[in-house]
């Protein structure tokens, strides 16, 4: 397979502002990897402050009328839209996986879970219902809204170009808000594809539209006096820097960080099932989710076991292109994040741990200039090192060997991520002392990537989160609206005469 490699050759990919594609000329660029391949297959244009303010702008201008947009229509068009995602499936997976690397069922599954918050958001009517209280006093009725926010924006990240951008802007725009994404530059196309699907269903223009860049254009939307609230989803140091930045300027800001996710394997555990578990949660999208698991806790008896059956499953990873029918798990993301975890690889090597499976050096016939890695394998490894206590974000596994079930807990909660975590067990009472007492936000019993339905909340703990809400579900509804308490008296209770005391039922 060619790909075009030369500047004059390169697609460009811009911005969708107001309506309309805009290509950015004369901006900043910079390349987008088929990650497979290893080339340049199109390059993408990075906003300047002034594309950013003339898309805030045109999101400030449609807010108006689309705030007063009755609920119900809202909820048709995204009806429509998610019809659309469901006829375009392929194609948008097949998207993901040109610029991300990622394997194609597992860019299908995705867009799926795209779809499912896009369920989740036609039920606004019901979602945005307020409470009434007849006679809260003599003549004085009281009930509550929920209004929207204004102009909305996403920061989201490379990983999960389709499904992250997709627990945002349909829950902001269902809820009456207006949006502005900033996508990740490594893969951008999928957001321009989304768009154009939400402009088909029918969405006034300027109600969603999307800028790509990089730090210049996040910081423009921190900044922005009109941007009022802003998620992101990205490393721990970014998110702190969103939230503390958005937070000074007077905005909600909801920002989602690292992750260091344990799965426990108790030594009643189906070890079958745990280690399937591990393989495909460790491994899967080349560990490149925030959900990943990159620690195995092995309690007591269990590790020699749980390492002799691992060793021979990571040793037989088929990793090829994601468009390969066979692959199980694709290349990462770019020559530098490959180098990033070559690194780890070679200080968890250095630092005593003891290297089971070396995935380094892997080389794909026909794609030997892509960004590919096998699956690599520690065990013995310790709280002190620097593989343990870092989000490596790519195929990378540490094991790391317990007495018992409280030394288990009591390493999960003292790490200073909190975002997802997993036990492995058949003993029920075992499995309700873990879900009670970890400190984590998202918790799976015998499930290993535990991300919530669209009906309840994603979100974490500690470093994994900064700000008060989870992503989408009702967390969501409540973070892209304000709650607003009316009370109301008519007729013949009015004009009694001042009174200066605190009013009370009576």
């Amino acid at each position: 397979m060619n790909a075009p490699s030369t500047p004059a050759q390169l697609a460009a990919i811009g911005h969708h502002i107001n309506g309309r594609k805009t290509s950015g000329e004369g901006a900043r660029v910079m390349p987008v990897f088929n990650p497979a391949l290893g080339v340049p297959v199109a390059q993408v244009a990075l906003a300047s402050v002034e594309e950013v303010n003339s898309a805030v702008a045109a999101a400030d201008a449609a807010f108006p009328a689309w705030a007063e947009t009755a609920p119900l229509k809202r909820a048709r068009i995204f009806f429509k839209f998610k019809e659309l995602l469901e006829t375009h499936h392929e194609a948008l997976a097949a998207l993901i996986t040109r610029e991300h690397g990622k394997v194609l069922s597992d860019a299908r599954g995705e867009v799926v879970r795209g779809i499912e918050v896009v369920e989740f958001a036609t039920g606004i009517p019901h979602l945005l219902r307020g409470e009434f209280t007849d006679q809260i006093s003599s003549g004085i009725d009281a009930w509550s809204m929920r209004q929207p926010l204004g102009v909305c924006a996403g920061v989201t990240p490379f990983n999960f170009p389709v499904m992250v951008p997709m627990w945002m802007f349909p829950m902001a725009i269902a809820c009456g808000n207006t949006f502005v994404l900033k996508p990740s530059e490594r893969d951008p196309s999928p957001s321009l594809m989304l768009a154009d699907l939400l402009q088909e269903a029918g969405l006034p223009k300027g109600v969603f539209n999307v800028v790509q860049g990089d730090k210049v254009a996040v910081d423009a939307l921190l900044h922005h006096p009109k941007v009022a609230g802003l998620s992101f989803v990205g490393s721990t140091p970014i998110a702190q820097y969103i939230y503390e930045t958005g937070a000074k300027m007077g905005k909600r800001v909801q920002a989602l960080g690292g992750a260091k996710n344990h799965l426990v394997v108790m030594p009643d555990a189906d070890l079958d099932q745990a280690v399937d578990a591990l393989i495909g949660a460790a491994y899967g999208s080349a560990g490149e989710r925030c959900m990943a698991i990159s620690v195995a806790v092995a309690v007591g008896s269990v590790a020699d076991q749980l390492v002799e059956r691992l060793a021979p499953r990571v040793r037989a990873l088929k990793v090829l292109d994601g468009t390969d029918a066979a692959a199980e798990m694709g290349p990462v993301v770019t020559a530098q994040h490959r180098q990033r975890i070559l690194d780890y690889i070679e200080h968890g090597s250095s630092q005593g741990a003891r290297l089971v499976v070396d995935g380094r050096g892997l080389s794909v016939p026909g794609r030997e200039a892509g960004f590919f890695l096998g699956g690599t394998l520690f065990d013995h490894v310790t709280p002190e090192m620097k593989i343990y206590r870092e989000e490596i974000f790519g195929p990378v596994l540490c094991i790391v060997r317990v007495p018992d079930f409280k030394a288990a807990v009591e390493l999960i909660n003292a790490h200073e991520f909190g975002n997802g975590v997993s036990l492995f067990t058949q003993d029920g009472a075992t499995a309700r002392e873990f879900a009670r007492h970890i400190q984590v936000g998202m918790v799976g019993i015998n499930v290993p990537i535990p991300v919530p339905m669209a009906f309840h909340s994603f979100g974490g703990w500690k470093k994994s989160l900064f700000g008060d809400q989870h992503a989408y579900g009702m967390e969501g509804v409540r973070f892209y609206t304000r709650y607003k308490a009316v009370m109301q008296r008519w007729g013949n209770s009015i004009g009694k005469g001042a009174e200066f005391v605190m009013p009370t039922a009576k």
